[in-house]
């Protein structure tokens, strides 16, 4: 009878200790691993590899592929591209003989004389004050236009732009009219006289 109890005693132990053999361990162990077999062991290393090569290529095309509006823009709509994608500027091929052409006196005013002449800057006469114009009127459109052309006080020469003579002509008689003149419009010059022969 001691033999039987030694040896229940033995199995006992060895059980308690983990050293039988045959005995399955603990399914509560907190150290076991749940990799069990090659197979699983494989398994989690080709998945430790491929899975995240699979979430970045998801997330590279979504980055890449994905709409691209910004919240609350429309920067990126056909219209604003196409806006973005315009020319800078333009050329514009005109007959500067043509008086269809020509640019009017308001258009050269504004233009070129605005910055003196509607503000009084340089003591330039105010578009439309008959006061400061009536002396200049009554020396007549020819002074004025020679004014014009060659300069006078601080007024460059052709009030410092690049009309053509006719367009000054228009600009004093344009000026000079809305300060109390009763000038003509000046005479278009002839196409033909001015065409290359």
């Amino acid at each position: 009878m001691s033999h039987t109890t030694t040896s229940e005693n033995s199995g006992t132990r060895d059980g308690l200790m983990g050293g039988g053999h045959g005995h399955s361990p603990d399914p509560h162990d907190d150290h076991a691993s749940p990799i069990r077999t090659p197979k699983q062991l494989i398994t989690v290393i080709i998945a430790s590899f491929v899975l995240p090569v699979v979430i970045i290529i998801l997330l590279v095309n979504f980055v890449a592929f994905g709409g691209k509006e910004g919240a609350g823009s429309d920067g990126m709509s056909p219209e604003a591209v196409a806006k973005r994608l315009q020319p800078v500027g333009t050329v514009e091929l005109r007959d500067v003989s043509s008086p269809a052409a020509m640019r009017t006196g308001e258009q050269v005013y504004q233009a070129q004389c605005a910055a003196c002449h509607a503000t009084g800057a340089a003591n330039a006469p105010k578009l439309g004050d008959a006061a400061a114009w009536a002396p200049r009127v009554a020396t007549g459109f020819a002074s004025l236009l020679n004014s014009a052309m060659k300069g006078k006080g601080a007024m460059a020469p052709q009030a410092g732009g690049d009309a053509t003579d006719y367009e000054i002509a228009r600009a004093v008689v344009y000026l000079a009219n809305q300060g109390g003149g009763k000038f003509a419009e000046p005479a278009a010059p002839a196409a033909a006289a001015s065409a290359p022969k």
